[in-house]
């Protein structure tokens, strides 16, 4: 890997055990499980459109100091004293962020943004000092001047309530277009890629650790709700569809490409890094459809009998999200476009609306019942290749059938 030694501060780019994931960084991963709670929440308390948009400015806050981080911890030992302080710095600020979210626009905007902003310029704080003298400290101080300029919007959209969607949108598209296009900045050029290349492996393990960590909070919630629900028979249902709902999403993300983005931004060398940001775009809308999935689950076992269209709303969009990212990122990784995703997310849409007037255990059934044949027919073609090859071994066996 390009850039490999040691830095001034004791910072070591490239671990030695490149694919894995150090404790501290799934310590760190703790806070995005409190956060994603808490945005269920805040999503389940307000599921109208405007509560969706606030609760998809928040997650891809929260997202966003989740990703920085995880890209900037690739390059560094962890054990490292200043790489153990940014953890930690991270961490507590996501809490602080999480903490505010239920109530973000009712009176809690101050904490969240200034957490964010304290989050992204305290880990400048702490990078630049520490490469000192590397050419990456050059790299750190392009990010940490944009984010800068990006925290205005953050404190101002704070402070005016009437302009907060906006600015915070705002805020959020630009850093997003910023690392995209590399952080220019005049008279400071913009990074390379080589500069922005992280491992394959530890970032494709690091999506699939937090991806599992958003179907987690699926089972939670579900669960919570399930054991405060009476434990009657049609939230026994509901329960169970959400435990197979969860089992299905699992698998679709998991299967084709799941295990194959590392390798492809390894082979890929240093313009690996625009796989590496773009599926990064990929995961925030798969958890964003796995966060609306785990909210229509829990309004579904705590009233099955209800007619909700809120339930319905986010019930179809959560897991169309899901399916349509997913089948992006399939795309991306190995060309692959599976005809049953594809058909997948029309019949999610399509089955919702058949829904429509008809008890909130109904759509569930239907959401779930889609998934599972998606899940079928995607594993049909293996299961024939299976049988086709288990045939081809066991001639003889075939002739004393025969």
């Amino acid at each position: 890997m390009a850039m490999a030694g040691r830095l001034p501060g004791q910072l070591l780019l490239r671990r030695e055990n490149l694919g894995k994931a150090s404790f501290l960084e799934l310590f760190f991963d703790l806070a995005f499980i409190f956060a994603l709670t808490r945005l269920s929440r805040a999503l389940l308390d307000d599921p109208s459109l405007n509560g969706g948009f606030q609760a998809l400015l928040m997650l891809a806050a929260l997202w966003w100091v989740w990703f920085v981080t995880a890209w900037s911890a690739d390059w560094f030992d962890p054990r490292a004293p200043l790489v153990v302080a940014l953890l930690l710095w991270v961490m507590f600020g996501g809490l602080l962020m999480a903490a505010a979210v239920p109530t973000v626009f009712d009176g809690h905007a101050m904490v969240f943004a200034v957490a964010y902003v304290a989050i992204h310029l305290g880990r400048a704080a702490i990078l630049i000092p520490g490469l000192r003298g590397h050419p990456l400290q050059l790299r750190s101080l392009r990010v940490a001047i944009w984010f800068a300029i990006s925290g205005v919007l953050w404190v101002v959209g704070a402070a005016v309530a009437p302009a907060r969607e906006v600015l915070w949108a705002l805020a959020l598209v630009m850093e997003y277009v910023l690392a995209w296009l590399r952080w220019p900045f005049p008279w400071l050029g913009r990074s390379t890629w080589p500069e922005l290349r992280v491992n394959g492996t530890h970032l494709s393990e690091r999506y699939q650790q937090i991806f599992i960590i958003a179907l987690g909070e699926l089972i939670l919630i579900a669960g919570i709700t399930y054991s405060g629900s009476g434990l009657d028979r049609d939230s026994t249902v509901a329960f169970a569809l959400a435990f197979v709902t969860a089992v299905a999403l699992a698998r679709l993300y998991l299967v084709p490409a799941g295990g194959r983005l590392g390798g492809r931004i390894e082979a890929e060398g240093p313009p690996g890094s625009r796989l590496t940001l773009l599926a990064g775009y990929l995961h925030l809308v798969m958890i964003a459809g796995v966060l609306g999935t785990s909210v229509a689950m829990e309004m579904t076992i705590d009233d099955p009998g209800e007619d909700n269209t809120g339930q319905l709303a986010v019930g179809v969009i959560g897991p169309s999200l899901f399916l349509t990212a997913r089948i992006l990122l399939a795309a991306m990784v190995d060309g692959s476009r599976p005809w049953a995703r594809l058909v997948g997310v029309p019949a999610i849409i399509v089955g919702g609306l058949a829904t429509v007037g008809l008890p909130q255990l109904v759509a569930s059934a239907v959401v779930a019942g889609v998934l599972l044949l998606i899940v079928l027919f995607d594993a049909m073609p293996r299961l024939w290749r299976f049988i086709r090859q288990a045939r081809e071994s066991h001639p003889a066996d075939q002739r004393l059938a025969g």
